[in-house]
């Protein structure tokens, strides 16, 4: 394969991984704002996050071997995405405060279905992004230009978030006695996303990805437990352990981050948006400078000094208790884990089987996202007893208060996370892998 991308394939990672993430980030940020207001319960927000866990790590393994089987990503990324979109658009028709809502007023119906909807949407959103969009790009890169791409791919979590909290700043989170306009909210990301599904019907050539049937479906679904595959791709599997320390050690500090700025360190209003825009926008800045030598340097030579900032960043936010401190010290911590999250997402495709690409998406699911999601955030809430103090979070509900301890916390897995990065190249070196 050719080291140029060209035009239709960085077209298809710029459209395809943004307009994912933005839907991501409805999903992650503000489905549970909107279950709690459509509903006044909090009992809908745990069961629709847990339910969205499982639906995403199921489906990626059943529509990956699905993917893989027929020889398809455009058709599953496309039609993906586009009913993606529609269902987006649904949630603003379970208003019970509207009259244009489907269910009438009753607000615990309104909260039921929001929930079955998110599995919905999730069931498509992860066919399309998780399991497809994921497999192609693991199709169309090769060592040569896997760091770029992967740099490219890390910081579009961060810039869909600063988009949709800006929008949510116009649309949903309004002055006193304003009413929230969701209506508007999920048609522009819905039609976004649904838009950009349309367009990608046109902009992803067509599949020359040979179809895999040499096993049954149902046996394909497990490829990725078997040991006889755990065996002979070793490598792929202790990087994923690696992977998996790393991502608990930024979901023991991710999910409280806003929380802990404004209501720990009361860095709100002008001074919390400047402070969280310089740590977001700096962090994606040196990602992609160092994602344009990482592939001809070497991944391994940009992981451990990224993992090595990423621990003192963790180590100075412990201390940081101004808004120029938390400046500083969140922006190496963010820069430390956007750019250890393209290269450990460069290496995870490097050792991928190219003809089981799709296979392999479920298990990567497990490792880097519904392992670390359940663990992590329990981590850092475990954490917070050290210190313990309580709130009345948005929810009414009486929670701990995060605290600087969480970092310690970020700080030791990140630790671990690189003893076990050294084990790795050291393993890579003895097989000739990487110098």
């Amino acid at each position: 394969m050719n080291e140029k991308l060209g035009a239709r394939k960085w077209l298809t990672f710029i459209i395809a991984g943004l307009v994912g993430q933005l839907a991501w980030a409805i999903e992650n940020m503000y489905l549970n704002v909107y279950a709690f207001y459509v509903s006044s319960d909090y009992i809908f927000i745990p069961l629709m996050t847990a339910l969205s866990a499982v639906t995403a790590t199921v489906t990626t393994l059943l529509m990956g071997a699905l993917s893989d089987r027929l020889g398809k990503r455009k058709a599953f990324i496309s039609f993906g995405y586009i009913i993606w979109g529609v269902s987006i658009i649904l949630f603003a028709f379970f208003d019970p405060h509207k009259e244009y809502s489907f269910i009438g007023n009753s607000a615990m119906l309104a909260g039921t279905f929001i929930v079955i909807l998110d599995c919905i949407m999730t069931f498509f959103g992860s066919t399309a992004n998780d399991a497809s969009f994921n497999a192609y790009v693991t199709d169309n890169t090769n060592t040569k230009n896997r760091g770029k791409v992967e740099s490219f791919l890390s910081i579009l979590p961060m810039v869909a978030m600063i988009m949709i909290v800006v929008a949510a700043g116009f649309l949903v989170s309004r002055g006193e006695g304003e009413e929230p306009l969701w209506l508007i909210f999920f048609l522009i990301f819905g039609a976004l996303t649904l838009i950009a599904g349309v367009a990608l019907l046109f902009i992803i050539p067509k599949d020359d990805l040979k179809p895999n049937k040499e096993e049954k479906y149902i046996k394909n679904i497990f490829y990725g437990f078997r040991p006889s595959v755990i065996k002979e791709n070793k490598m792929l599997y202790f990087i994923l352990i690696a992977f998996t320390l790393f991502n608990m050690a930024i979901q023991c500090f991710f999910p409280y981050f806003m929380v802990y700025i404004q209501n720990v360190l009361h860095i709100e209003g002008g001074d919390f948006t400047i402070t969280l825009g310089v740590v977001l926008v700096l962090g994606c800045l040196i990602t992609v400078a160092v994602g344009l030598f990482m592939d001809k340097i070497g991944k391994n030579k940009v992981l451990i000094p990224a993992l090595g900032v990423a621990i003192v960043g963790a180590i100075a936010m412990f201390f940081s208790n101004t808004n120029i401190l938390v400046m500083i010290s969140g922006t190496v911590l963010m820069a430390g884990y956007l750019v250890g999250t393209a290269v450990f997402g460069a290496k995870i495709r490097d050792n991928t089987p190219k003809e089981e690409a799709g296979l392999f998406q479920g298990i990567r699911m497990i490792f880097a996202v519904m392992i670390p999601m359940v663990t992590g955030p329990y981590i850092g809430e475990a954490l917070f007893h050290i210190n313990e103090h309580t709130y009345i979070n948005e929810y009414g509900n009486k929670v701990l208060e995060p605290n600087n301890f969480m970092f310690i916390g970020v700080a030791t897995l990140l630790a671990l996370t690189l003893g076990a990065s050294i084990f790795i190249i050291l393993k890579e070196k003895k097989n000739g892998q990487e110098a």
